[in-house]
């Protein structure tokens, strides 16, 4: 899940690990931090050239011979490009894309306000997930499964050690999933989990770049195909809604068992990526030096303590939180009751829960503003009545060429989702063109959806402002030996996305 314009101290902050961690990853990138970051030449020249033809075309509307909606998601992704925050770029493309079609700038700015409500639900939703993954930290639970996994290494027999390395694997898989689905803390276990197995993964001379592919793959399939907690979020209450929405003026109506079906084969593309890192790509033993901040972590382990009862009553949260979210079809609901129960059973003290819900906040709150922005930046694309204009136009060029449509759309897809990380806010944003364009050029309802999915969910897993790819290296670079870009941004991209492309066309050629 992820997903967003952050760096990684800023989200190692935000992230529920305990200070020292956050001190050596600080240290770490201290150099990086302090030198100023001013955007090359170029890079200003041709914003500026951007800003004049911009200025040109909203004092005179229509002048710019281009759609509006074609100008408001490239001045988005420009923005982007050159690191403006996502808030902003959305707002800001909202704005010049609706005075350009004609819009007065309170008819552009009431079209952004009245489409905030559906992403605001969202995103109350992602703030009390927040509060419940930092609470599920407190509880020491993954500080004592990281205990028990260094206990098993201590025999030297080359093969146990293969069945270690394997167990290791599975565990990530399983965690990855439960951390997307049943216990929805998304990648808040990461920095708690992988820090105190750095010495295990040296012994066993694991790359870690395939354990990097392991975790982004798992969790970006996990709520891509299975509808709960994360999953229930993005397949229902945006993926589901947004087709809907977009597509009842086409007389498009899609169930909600039809939306996991659709995404199976996209889904099945990241799994087969990320067995070709584990058993190809990555596969040859990889040095790493066992320095005293990995060791520190993992003795640090040992001084995690958990009372029977607080093990009992974290067991009870976690699978209420699951009962809850199923029977009411609420993450939300599910979540505050899972928090209400570790607060009462003492994981933390009752007067820091405003503490620990803040901290769940600051998580997940840059998640819960992108997409509420991103539903009134749909709206105003909606607004301006030029996104039929541009469907038609569009089926017009590409013709009967079904293949050459798929394969554009799942490529523009990723270049909007790489610029920001987060395939839940490119779902409102591509869905106006994506489902009418889809259903005009005769892909079935399963296609459309299957399209609109995977374009939006491509980037996600590889872009070096994704949760996913930030939460990876948070984790394995906790003793210094794991680099953002090339150990976790390019090796999760390969394989996450090229798979991911291939299949997706597949399934919209098929479906």
């Amino acid at each position: 899940m992820n997903r967003f314009l952050l760096n990684s101290s800023a989200v190692l902050t935000a992230l529920p690990i305990s200070s020292p961690q956050i001190q050596n990853v600080d240290t770490m990138n201290e150099n990086v931090v302090n030198v100023p970051n001013k955007p090359p030449f170029k890079v200003i020249a041709i914003a500026c050239v951007v800003c004049l033809i911009l200025g040109f075309g909203i004092l005179n509307p229509g002048s710019l011979p281009i759609n509006s909606v074609v100008l408001a998601i490239g001045l988005m992704i420009f923005l982007c490009v050159v690191r403006v925050p996502v808030t902003i770029a959305l707002i800001a493309s909202a704005l010049v894309g609706g005075l350009h079609s004609g819009l007065s700038t309170q008819e552009a700015i009431a079209a952004i306000n009245d489409n905030l409500l559906v992403g605001s639900q969202v995103g109350m939703t992602y703030i009390m997930v927040g509060a419940l993954a930092v609470a599920l930290a407190r509880s020491g639970l993954l500080d004592l499964l990281a205990r028990k996994l260094v206990s098993m290494l201590g025999n030297e027999d080359t093969k146990h050690q293969t069945k270690v390395k394997w167990l290791l694997y599975g565990i990530f898989m399983v965690a990855s999933i439960l951390s997307q689905n049943a216990v929805p803390v998304h990648i808040a276990f990461i920095p708690v989990m992988i820090p105190p197995l750095l010495v295990i993964f040296n012994k066993l001379r694991i790359d870690r770049r395939a354990i990097a592919c392991v975790l982004a793959c798992s969790i970006s399939s996990s709520y891509l195909l299975l509808p709960t907690g994360f999953g229930a979020i993005f397949l229902n209450e945006i993926l589901l809604a947004n087709v809907n929405d977009v597509g009842s003026a086409y007389g498009l109506a899609v169930t909600a068992d039809m939306v996991p079906k659709a995404m199976f084969l996209p889904v099945m593309g990241i799994l087969a990526g990320m067995l070709v890192a584990v058993f190809f790509s990555y596969r040859k033993p990889r040095d790493y030096t066992t320095n005293d901040v990995a060791l520190e972590h993992l003795e640090k382990t040992k001084d995690t303590v958990i009372k029977p009862f607080q093990l009992i009553m974290t067991l009870i949260a976690v699978a209420v939180t699951l009962a809850f979210q199923i029977t009411f079809d609420s993450l939300l609901v599910g979540a505050m009751i899972g928090f209400m129960i570790l607060s009462l059973a003492g994981i933390f003290r009752w007067d820091q829960q405003d503490d620990v819900f803040t901290q769940g906040m600051r998580m997940m709150v840059q998640i819960a503003v992108i997409i509420t922005i991103a539903s009134g930046f749909a709206g105003v694309l909606e607004a301006t009545g030029e996104i039929k204009p541009l469907v038609q136009a569009s089926a017009e060029l590409i013709g009967d060429h079904k293949a050459l449509a798929a394969a554009i759309m799942l490529i523009v897809g990723l270049f909007i989702t790489i610029g920001f990380g987060d395939s839940f806010a490119s779902v409102p944003i591509l869905a106006p063109i994506y489902i009418p364009l889809a259903l005009t050029l005769g892909f079935s309802p399963m296609a459309a959806v299957a399209l609109l999915g995977a374009s939006a969910a491509l980037g996600d897993a590889g872009s070096p402002a994704s949760t996913i790819t930030l939460g990876a290296t948070s984790g394995l670079n906790a003793d210094g030996q794991h680099d953002h870009v090339r150990d976790s941004v390019i090796p999760t991209f390969m394989h996450a996305n090229f798979g991911m492309v291939i299949f997706a066309w597949v399934a919209a050629m098929v479906l």
